[in-house]
């Protein structure tokens, strides 16, 4: 008799009182997307480049504009209905201030990809330091700068399904001998 549904597995109490994992729920499919979010249309032809390294991998995406400052309720749709939507990871970008990776992170409990965006102080240090400066627990893969950081966040939601998809886990070696190229 399973008497608590988690969300990811049910308990079962035994005899002895204690609690048994007894039935995972499996939210994986053949494949799995990757959601980006950005914080304003200018940023797209920066993350455009995730998406550009995502089709190389065979990784589908979506691409969404969302603020955590003008659209919250928006954000929080998107990061708390991404897994039964078939995302398995979500690239967050912003400038300035920098508060969307976070906000995306204490939604879902996906890997976060953080991708700081100029804007504001020379060299998007502002956004740097906002998106690794995260509270213990709710981490965000912070990654470089602009178009480079746009790109290696692809390239690790690559690395990060290729632990579960064999064809993913194929293209990322095929980008590794090609000496990280796409």
């Amino acid at each position: 008799m399973f008497i608590h549904d988690c969300g990811f597995f049910n308990l079962q109490k035994l005899s002895n009182g204690l609690y048994l994992r007894a039935q995972e729920k499996i939210y994986k499919t053949s494949y799995m997307k990757v959601l980006i979010i950005m914080g304003s249309e200018s940023d797209k032809p920066v993350m455009e480049e995730s998406q550009k390294y995502l089709q190389f991998f065979g990784i589908e995406s979506d691409m969404v504009v969302a603020s955590a400052h003008r659209n919250p309720d928006k954000v929080r749709e998107l990061c708390i209905t991404a897994q039964e939507k078939g995302f398995g990871a979500v690239i967050a970008a912003a400038g300035m201030a920098a508060a969307l990776p976070g906000v995306v992170s204490a939604y879902t409990s996906l890997p976060v990809l953080g991708v700081p965006l100029e804007g504001g102080l020379p060299g998007g240090v502002d956004a740097l330091y906002s998106i690794v400066q995260m509270p213990a627990g709710l981490p965000v893969g912070t990654l470089a700068v602009g178009k480079a950081g746009a790109r290696n966040a692809a390239v690790l939601a690559a690395r990060i399904l290729a632990l579960s998809i064999p064809a993913v886990a194929a293209k990322v070696e095929a980008f590794k001998q090609n000496g990280y190229r796409i």
